[in-house]
């Protein structure tokens, strides 16, 4: 069985990604779609990524990545590194990457990431989280769902699903 490491995420046009250990902006409907898109999955995140959620994702595999090995929370499984907790999902059919920063960064770089399910926020927002796709050229952009905001959305966003390319 061939395992696939997905990352998920959003990032506004300035490239933040958090603000005070929390979303910067209230769109239901990204929510609902990393909901939807890691339901019944393996899900690994770090810490603080982990305890800005308070509490482990329902209906799902949490792994949180610690080098505190003495941590603990009910409901999650930890791991001293990406390699570690990639390791302890062994057998999962889809892992999701949930952040933060440096783990998205750190997945799609060392190439485990073959497909990642952006939303681009269209604002600039201010926060002091930031994340950029290392090396854009290295994906290409699969599927293209366009979003107006509206009284449930205070901003335009758009879901991107982008695939690696192939090597050569």
């Amino acid at each position: 069985m061939q395992q696939e490491i997905i990352a998920i995420y959003a990032v506004s046009e300035n490239g933040v990604i958090g603000r005070d250990n929390d979303l910067p902006w209230d769109l239901p409907d990204d929510m609902k779609h990393f909901m939807r898109l890691s339901k019944g999955k393996a899900v690994i995140m770090g810490r603080r990524s982990f305890e800005a959620l308070g509490k482990p994702l329902p209906q799902r595999r949490n792994v949180v990545i610690t080098r505190d090995a003495a941590y603990r929370a009910e409901g999650i499984e930890t791991a001293p590194s990406l390699e570690a907790a990639i390791e302890r999902c062994a057998g999962e059919p889809v892992v999701v990457i949930a952040g933060g920063a440096g783990v998205y960064r750190e997945a799609i770089e060392k190439g485990y990431v073959t497909r990642i399910y952006e939303t681009l926020v269209h604002a600039d927002v201010e926060g002091e989280t930031r994340f950029a796709l290392p090396d854009p050229d290295q994906w290409e952009v699969a599927e293209v769902d366009a979003r107006q905001a509206d009284h449930r959305h205070e901003h335009a966003f758009t879901f991107r699903t982008l695939v690696r390319k192939a090597a050569g």
